[in-house]
């Protein structure tokens, strides 16, 4: 990874995940919205789409930044000693706002689009952020903490030297590789895991966008109620995750 300032490092964060959430909540529209030549195209279509969301965010952040896209995964690192405690705040806050203009781009770009919808589908919010398919807190939040421990605990695994070591037996990069690597972690996680809640496993991926939903003009709820929960069990989880792998590593 080139060694840059810690604001470099942000600006790359920042613009990782914004493309991130433009590409995720942009299959999201096309699969919700009136008039979209994608509509309806299911849910493989947006797990697919979204692992190669990720897997773009990665490519443009991961030589310079890391490409942790996700202030879970960045809570995970630190707490497995791969990433400094003092770089923690400036990631998280360069991912909330690549988060929150991601989302923003994502309504320009299908402008007409929303107006053809209107709120009367109730379905706007969820292209921005999740929403749990059963509302249960607690199992919901038992679902963000699963699959957040279990996508940082992956992570953190690719990273051995095993899974860093090519046939012949030398070091490989971890910067391209590593995009498709967690392109399947996310497909996988998204197809096994993401029916309850839509495994968000990311506060910025769901907390920027809701709160994009919430000053635009789009006159639905923005869920604020269940909000947290997509904080705190991709936290918690992350946490767990980390100390799994530390425990097995």
């Amino acid at each position: 990874m080139v060694e840059l300032s810690l604001f470099s490092k942000c600006v790359f964060e920042f613009i990782g995940t914004m493309i991130m959430i433009l590409m995720g909540d942009g299959v999201c529209a096309c699969n919700s919205l009136n008039k979209s030549k994608g509509q309806n195209g299911g849910w493989i279509v947006i797990t697919v789409a979204w692992g190669f969301a990720v897997m773009c965010g990665v490519f443009i952040a991961g030589p310079y930044s890391g490409a942790h896209l996700n202030p879970a995964v960045t809570l995970g690192l630190a707490i497995s000693g791969n990433f400094e405690w003092a770089f923690v705040p400036g990631y998280v806050v360069a991912q909330m706002l690549g988060g929150f203009v991601g989302a923003l781009l994502v309504y320009l770009f299908y402008y007409d689009h929303f107006k053809a919808t209107g709120t009367e589908s109730g379905s706007l919010l969820t292209i921005f952020c999740t929403m749990p398919a059963i509302k249960h807190t607690m199992v919901n939040l038992f679902s963000e903490f699963t699959a957040t421990a279990v996508l940082v605990f992956l992570i953190l695994a690719l990273s051995t030297s095993g899974n860093l070591t090519s046939f012949s037996g030398r070091p490989v990069s971890t910067g391209s590789l590593g995009g498709w690597q967690i392109t399947a972690v996310i497909m996988s996680l998204g197809m096994s895991l993401g029916g309850t809640t839509g495994y968000a496993m990311n506060p910025a991926r769901d907390f920027g966008p809701r709160f994009a939903h919430f000053i635009l003009p789009l006159k639905e709820s923005s869920g604020w109620e269940y909000s947290w929960v997509p904080i705190v069990g991709p936290l918690v989880g992350a946490a767990f995750g980390a100390a799994m792998y530390l425990l097995v590593y």
